[in-house]
């Protein structure tokens, strides 16, 4: 949805809010067209919450609110991080932390033959994307991009795993780099898979880095942008 306001952005971006509050009111703003994302509706010139969660904003014009599920509703091309919970002729069987156990069929890899089907331990983690997603239905994941490469998308070995609420994992992955991560960008070397389904993957040479960085993108959840920069940093300077 879009709709007309002006430079002016609300005091409310990265606070808490709750049905009913009131974060724009358009009566004395012209000049630029913003977007209203999930969570928020436009009642005439006033712009109110309806569910409860983070405020945020991204440039140049969007505004959201971010709610914390702990529960993923599989969406198509959403990348989520799956664990094997069983293996059939046809298919992996995956926990994405759906309402279903999700399909990865054993071809759905780059250059998938039945002469080189992969081989998964049960409880391996893989970062998948998520091809079809219907209410009732198994999803159906892949391990290629839409066009048939295997891109990121594999078995994540070693490192370490964490659940989040699907707020974080969003945050995480939201453009330009959150400051919890550029901040640690900045001083360590590490890796990380964040899949919208709640779950991080972040792997260091050494596991004093890993649990740095995990319990720094733990703690980043509640905190504005400028809270992340400061937590990073004093967590970095206590690892010195």
């Amino acid at each position: 949805m879009e709709t007309k306001t002006s430079n002016s952005s609300t005091n409310l971006v990265d606070q808490l809010v709750y049905p009913g509050d009131v974060v724009l009111d358009l009566s004395s703003m012209t000049n630029q067209t913003i977007k209203l994302g999930g969570g928020l509706r436009q009642d005439g010139d006033v712009i109110s919450v309806t569910k409860a969660g983070r405020l945020r904003f991204s440039k140049p014009n969007k505004y959201w609110v971010e709610s914390s599920q702990k529960r993923y509703v599989p969406r198509p091309e959403d990348s989520v991080l799956g664990i094997v919970v069983d293996s059939r002729s046809d298919n992996f069987l995956v926990d994405i932390k759906g309402p279903e156990l999700a399909f990865l069929p054993v071809l759905a890899f780059e250059g998938g033959t039945r002469r080189n089907i992969p081989k998964f331990e049960i409880g391996a983690l893989l970062y998948v994307r998520v091809v079809k997603a219907n209410p009732g239905m198994n999803p159906e994941l892949s391990c290629t991009d839409a066009s048939g490469k295997a891109g990121e998308f594999g078995a994540l070995k070693e490192g370490y795993m964490f659940e989040c609420s699907t707020g974080l994992s969003r945050m995480l992955l939201s453009s330009p780099t959150c400051p919890v991560l550029d901040t640690l960008g900045k001083k360590l070397s590490f890796e990380i898979a964040v899949g919208l389904n709640g779950r991080v993957w972040v792997n260091a040479s050494s596991s004093s880095t890993t649990i740095i960085v995990a319990n720094a993108l733990i703690n980043s959840e509640t905190l504005s942008g400028v809270q992340q920069k400061i937590m990073a940093e004093k967590l970095l300077q206590r690892a010195q």
